[in-house]
């Protein structure tokens, strides 16, 4: 395995994350489908998805890069027949993960084990069936904890919790983080609502406050060099009540913050690739899109350079911050 490749800020990339498809059987309020928009067709195959073929050429070629990690992501990832393939053939040298919505992990998580699967995100943005029905559009509620159960049982922990935080949800964020804190195996990230990838802002929330009162009741806050993101160990949402004896016995909250934050576009190592085969230097933008062309080595390897060449923090370069802490398009990078 070769070297990491570094952009001009100094980030080098060492993850890829890969959307094996647009389609699912969710229709989250909240989606932005990978930055690309609610862009989701029928529930059938389309012939624009990689193949299984194309995807293991592109990891193989980037492990050259130094790729450490690989996640398959969607639409709904296991909505694709050939996903423990797909899986299975992920160089050794490349942990793999998934995020899912989890319906589908009952019958099949074993197999993505056995096949070398690490770990699962699974999506559940509350613990309440009408609000969870509410915000996904289906019925799926049971089938999604089911399928939590059913990561655990076949050894992919710790499961991780994806909760989207926003007005719909922020409600639930007490109760989550006490079904995580009261039941080993389980994680919890809670991920700030990105307005300007889904077109509501009036839906934001103030993520500041739940970080302020993760804080308070936190038994340990532990700081993470990815995105320089805070982890919060909790064994109890009451402030007053003692610490546990082991860090073992708390569950872990981490918040994913990126909205206007400097920091932690500074500190991101991810490249990722559209389900069509394009590679984009950023979850935000959409005119960083580079094709794979008919995805030979050498054209992977080519554009992944020129792909890491590119790569601009969005918060911090691609939009600065004015005097009076609006944030405004840096024009050099418009017709770049």
């Amino acid at each position: 395995m070769g070297e990491p490749l570094e952009d001009e800020f100094g980030r080098e990339v060492t993850e890829v994350r890969i959307s094996l498809t647009d389609r699912c059987n969710f229709d989250c309020i909240y989606c932005h489908n990978e930055g690309l928009g609610d862009t989701r067709g029928p529930m059938e195959p389309t012939d624009d998805e990689l193949t299984a073929d194309e995807i293991v050429r592109f990891l193989e070629v980037v492990a050259e890069f130094g790729i450490e990690k690989v996640k398959f992501t969607g639409g709904e990832p296991m909505l694709r027949r050939d996903l423990e393939e797909i899986v299975r053939r992920t160089p050794d040298s490349m942990e793999a993960s998934l995020t899912t919505n989890g319906t589908f992990l009952r019958g099949r998580a074993e197999a993505l084990k056995k096949a070398g699967l690490s770990r699962v995100n699974v999506s559940q943005d509350a613990l309440d069936p009408e609000e969870f029905a509410a915000v996904t559009e289906s019925g799926a509620y049971e089938s999604v904890l089911d399928g939590v159960d059913a990561a655990l049982e076949a050894g992919l922990a710790p499961v991780k919790l994806n909760m989207v935080v926003f007005e719909h949800t922020a409600d639930y964020v007490e109760g989550m983080v006490e079904h995580v804190a009261d039941r080993e195996g389980l994680q919890l990230q809670l991920i700030e609502y990105m307005p300007e990838l889904t077109g509501r802002p009036e839906w934001n929330i103030d993520i500041g406050r739940v970080h302020d009162w993760l804080g308070e009741i936190a038994d340990t806050v532990e700081h993470r060099k990815m995105h320089n993101r805070r982890r919060y160990w909790v064994s109890s949402t009451d402030p007053d009540a003692p610490p546990a004896d082991d860090p073992a016995d708390s569950g872990m909250v981490e918040i994913v913050d990126p909205v206007e934050n400097p920091t932690f576009c500074a500190n991101c190592h991810r490249v990722r690739v559209t389900h069509d085969g394009y590679l984009k230097g950023c979850l935000n933008r959409n005119d960083d899109l580079r094709s794979m062309g008919e995805l030979g080595r050498e054209e992977i390897r080519e554009t992944f350079r020129e792909v890491v060449d590119n790569r601009v923090p969005f918060y911090g370069e691609y939009f600065v911050e004015t005097d009076d802490g609006e944030w405004e398009l840096n024009e050099s990078y418009v017709d770049a």
